[in-house]
This record gives C-alpha cells, structure tokens and sequence, in this order.
C-alpha cells in the first residue's frame, strides 16, 4: 500500500488503482467495492483517486484492459517458448491457469460483468480479449494439424470453444471451492485429456 504522502507519475498510480481494485474483488463482489474501499487500499483520498478515474466504472474498465493486455502477453511468452505447436496449446493452457491463480479477483470481476444484461464498454473489452484468444488458439491449432500432431478430423473451431471451456470450467470450481491455486493442481492432467482428444479424434 501506498502512502498519501507519495507522489507517483500518473499511468503508475493508475496502475495501482487498477491493481488494488482486482485484488479487492477476490474477496468481494465488484458491486460491492467502492471508490473509498479502493482509495482505501491504495493509501489516497477519494479525492485523489477521482483525479486518475473520474468514475468507478472507468477503473473497471481501465482493469479489464490490463486483464486484456496482461493475459494476452502472457499467453505470447507461453507460445514462444514452445518447441511445437502442441506444445504451445499446452503452455497456453498452463500460462492461462496461472495468471488466474495469481489474480484470483479477475474471473470475479468478469463473471460479474457479464451477467449485467445491458452492454457496456467492459463486455467490449471482454469480447477483444477472447477473439484475440481465439485466434491464437486457431493460429497453433492449424499449424498443428499441418505438421500431423492434431488429426485432420478434428473441427477446429470446436476444437478452441472447448479449450476456452475447459479453462472456464476449472476456474469456476477453483472459485467454488474458495482455494484459487488449486487449479493448477489439476491443470496437467486435465489438459493431457483434451490433447489426447485432438490427437485420437475420428
């Protein structure tokens, strides 16, 4: 935490706030975080924080554009150390498990954005982030099937939907179950099934 006292360069002290308000939202519903909560946690008056968010909802979406950037980055890092594409869908998986266990307050955070029924700037950058997802997953799986390590049968666009599935399904029952890190217990095994899916497939 930060004191009042420290002055920081803008886009960092925005960053904090972006920061602290994930990290609020692993204990809490994010309709139930205020403006105070996170000024709170950052060490700054309300007052100072409206300086670098002139509403709650900007801090919101100013976070699920980091969840983007960071996520997708992440994934990137995961892809270029892998000696094949499989290898790569298997890094992606364990890198995306990861990041959800070390922020915890973000499947929160974009589970409670998607159950508002309206549309908003949020969900916009929740659908950026997938379709920017999905097309990495299309890039290693195509490249995949052309060097025979995914069997030509198998429907690719299924193929990603189930990827991102399996993903969400393992976070929510780390959600559940109130330990976040358990879910990368169960990440190598519940990957060696959905690659021996791809592999065996008719």
């Amino acid at each position: 935490m930060s004191t009042a006292a420290t002055r920081l360069p803008t886009a960092d002290r925005q960053a904090e706030i972006v920061t602290a308000a994930l990290a609020l939202a692993r204990e809490a519903s994010p309709a139930l975080i205020t403006t105070a909560d996170i000024a709170a946690d950052v060490g700054v008056t309300q007052g100072a924080l409206f300086k670098h968010f002139p509403t709650k909802d900007a801090i919101w979406l100013a976070a699920m554009g980091w969840v983007r950037e960071q996520l997708l980055s992440t994934l990137e890092r995961a892809v270029a150390r892998a000696g094949s594409p499989l290898d790569a869908l298997a890094g992606m998986f364990k890198a995306h498990v990861g990041f959800v266990a070390s922020h915890p307050g973000v499947p929160r955070f974009i589970f409670h954005e998607l159950q508002r029924p309206a549309d908003s700037p949020i969900k916009q950058e929740v659908r950026k982030l997938l379709q920017g997802y999905r097309k990495m997953l299309r890039k290693q799986l195509d490249a995949a099937v052309a060097i025979g390590e995914v069997s030509r049968e198998v429907d690719l666009d299924a193929a990603a939907t189930l990827f991102v599935g399996v993903v969400q399904g393992l976070v929510m029952q780390s959600m559940l179950s109130g330990n976040p890190a358990a879910i990368k217990s169960q990440a190598d095994a519940v990957f060696a099934i959905y690659r021996r899916g791809l592999q065996e497939a008719p």
